[in-house]
C-alpha cells in the first residue's frame, strides 16, 4: 500500500509559516508542539513533513538562505550588488531574519557536526556570487579577497545595526565602505 502522495504546495506553505514562526521566536527553545499551535497543524504534520527537529531546523535554514538568495538577483556589478545586499539585509523589516541568521551562526560555530550544511554554504554561496559580479577579468585571488572583504564588512555593519539600533551612523559607515568598492 503506498503512502499519501507529497502535496509540495502545502509543504511549501507550512515551511515558509515555519521560518516565519522561527524569525519571530527564534530557534533555541524550537520545538514541535508550540510550533504545531502556533500554525493550527498537529505534531504529527510536522513529524511527517519534517522528519526530526534538526531536518525541519535545515529546511527552515535552507529556505532562509533562498530569501536571502532570490533577493538579490541578477549581477548589476560589484557596487550595485553589495548595495542591494545591504539594502535588503539593513531593512528594518528583515531584522527578525538576520537576528535568527546571527544566533545560529554562533551555533553553528560551537556544534559544527550539526549545522555543517548551514557552515558549507554561509561564506561559499555570497563569496561564489561577488566573485561572479566582478567580472570575468578580475584576477581570482583578488575577486576572493574584495568578496572576503565584502562578507565581513557587511556582516559586521550588520551586527553592529542589529546590537545597537544607530542606523545613521551605520548607513554612514556603508556608504562610506560601499564607495570604496569599483562600480
Amino acid at each position: 500500500m503506498a503512502g499519501r502522495p507529497v502535496d509540495h504546495a502545502r509543504r511549501a506553505e507550512l515551511l515558509d509559516a515555519v521560518v516565519d514562526y522561527t524569525i519571530e521566536h527564534g530557534f533555541s527553545d524550537l520545538s514541535w508542539r508550540p510550533v504545531a499551535a502556533a500554525l493550527g497543524v498537529s505534531t504529527t504534520s510536522l513529524v511527517h513533513r519534517f522528519g526530526s527537529k534538526e531536518q525541519m531546523l535545515q529546511e527552515i535554514l535552507g529556505r532562509l538562505r533562498e530569501r536571502i538568495v532570490a533577493a538579490v538577483g541578477p549581477s548589476h556589478g560589484l557596487r550595485a550588488d553589495v548595495r542591494a545586499v545591504w539594502e535588503r539585509v539593513s531593512d528594518p523589516r528583515r531584522g527578525g531574519e538576520f537576528r535568527l541568521f546571527f544566533a545560529v551562526y554562533g551555533h553553528a560555530l560551537q556544534a559544527p557536526e550539526q549545522f555543517a550544511d548551514f557552515l558549507d554554504h554561509v561564506v561559499t554561496d555570497w563569496m561564489n556570487s561577488l566573485r561572479e559580479a566582478q567580472g570575468p577579468d578580475t584576477d581570482p585571488v583578488t575577486a576572493t579577497r574584495t568578496a572576503t572583504l565584502v562578507i565581513a564588512t557587511l556582516r559586521g555593519l550588520l551586527l553592529d545595526l542589529l546590537a545597537t539600533g544607530d542606523r545613521r551612523r551605520v548607513h554612514d559607515a556603508a556608504e562610506a565602505f560601499l564607495a570604496t568598492l569599483p562600480a
